[in-house]
């Protein structure tokens, strides 16, 4: 049926239909949510239930969350213009943020409502059979937007009605808790509506501080997905004439807004038009059929010279002795010589992480060591990667 209710559905990877999916799910939420507001505000009203009160103020925060979908949406299908030329896509990040701090106060309002319940001086309260099988009928209509939710953020990978999604997951719990309460007051004492109300709101504040802390990694610059990078990679390679890569950096400016830097090792002996082009052609391919604003940097290698190959080797099992030895990866890449009078001058770049052992200095030491096991004359000169930071080493 959505389908039907969505032009091009099915087309995910147009930036329209990403907003149109968007803002069909914040309409939805936010009638939905204003009828269900009405409802429970009218039955806690008239049976002076602080639970039920609190859950319509729930739900009317719910359609304020909605109402920050659409215009998130709205603004993140703007086109890039003078002042913001990677597009408005980071607004939906945005707009999930609000969403996800107005769930995590919601639930310590309701919290410090529940504890002044408690400390109080309650009395005990009876429930229709009436308003009981309404609230009950609520939690259905929640059940039904936080599956269509679910469904849309998944269609379209939206960290935002995922996050919608949840606290529609959250409401349900919240109502189911109610309703229990409801129930079972007449036998439990007036204390139980405190209670429940309680426990609903460190539940909400727990999945609001959890929405928060993920829209947050978002906004500041989360590593890409695994599986994202190694089909980047896979894909590069694939390419005639592409003898390695490293230095892939990604950038994520929103949904379908991804840019991308990578070294890219060639021949060195090979003609330097035909290696441009080639560059021009994996950009191009990237950037038509996977949506990918690609910058390539070219390396070149030699592969032609025997000691330079020979060293290579060598240094390869070197680097691989250090990775086996700390139980860390270390990779080696953009190896080359530089012959002199006195002495050659063997240039590559390591990669690691910062979660590796030794310092910069210790790496470098360790390997400079073992270079000039193979050869005094050699005088190593090394660039250590950290993960986007990279530091030279030694002196040419």
């Amino acid at each position: 049926m959505i389908e039907k209710l969505i032009k091009d559905y099915n087309n995910r990877e147009n930036p329209l239909v990403r907003v149109r999916v968007g803002r069909f799910a914040g309409f939805v939420g936010i009638f939905a949510n204003l009828v269900l507001f009405a409802i429970k505000l009218v039955f806690g009203l008239l049976f002076g239930s602080i639970s039920i009160i609190a859950d319509s103020l729930n739900n009317l925060s719910d359609s304020g969350s909605n109402i920050l979908t659409v215009v998130g949406y709205t603004i993140s299908g703007k086109p890039a213009d003078k002042d913001h030329p990677y597009g408005h896509a980071r607004m939906e990040y945005l707009a999930s943020l609000f969403i996800s701090i107005i769930v995590t106060f919601l639930g310590f309002e309701m919290l410090t409502t529940s504890i002044e319940k408690l400390t109080g001086n309650p009395t005990a309260q009876s429930y229709d059979k009436v308003a009981i099988i309404v609230m009950a009928s609520t939690i259905i209509v929640k059940i039904i937007v936080a599956i269509m939710n679910f469904k849309l953020g998944k269609h379209i990978d939206s960290k935002a009605l995922k996050a919608t999604a949840i606290d529609s997951i959250s409401d349900v719990i919240a109502t189911s808790a109610v309703v229990v309460g409801m129930i079972i007051t007449p036998y439990t004492g007036p204390y139980t509506d405190g209670i429940i109300g309680i426990v609903i709101a460190i539940y909400i504040m727990v999945m609001g501080v959890k929405l928060v802390i993920e829209s947050s990694n978002t906004l500041i610059g989360e590593a890409p997905d695994a599986s994202f990078t190694h089909e980047i990679i896979k894909k590069i390679k694939s390419y005639e004439g592409v003898l390695g890569i490293h230095d892939l950096v990604i950038h994520s400016y929103g949904a379908n807004r991804c840019f991308a830097t990578v070294h890219v090792e060639i021949d060195a002996d090979g003609e330097i038009m035909h290696s441009h082009d080639l560059m021009d052609n994996i950009e191009a391919d990237f950037l038509k059929n996977e949506g990918i604003n690609l910058v390539i940097h070219m390396d070149p290698i030699s592969v032609s010279d025997p000691e330079t190959n020979e060293l290579r080797q060598k240094c390869l099992e070197m680097v691989s002795a250090i990775s086996q030895e700390y139980s860390h990866p270390v990779s080696m890449h953009d190896f080359r010589i530089v012959k002199g009078v006195t002495h050659t001058n063997v240039l590559f770049d390591v990669s690691i992480t910062d979660e590796f052992v030794l310092t910069n200095d210790e790496l470098c030491n360790e390997l400079s060591n073992r270079i000039k096991e193979i050869n005094p004359l050699y005088h190593l000169v090394l660039t250590i990667d950290r993960d986007y930071f990279s530091e030279r080493y030694g002196e040419e």
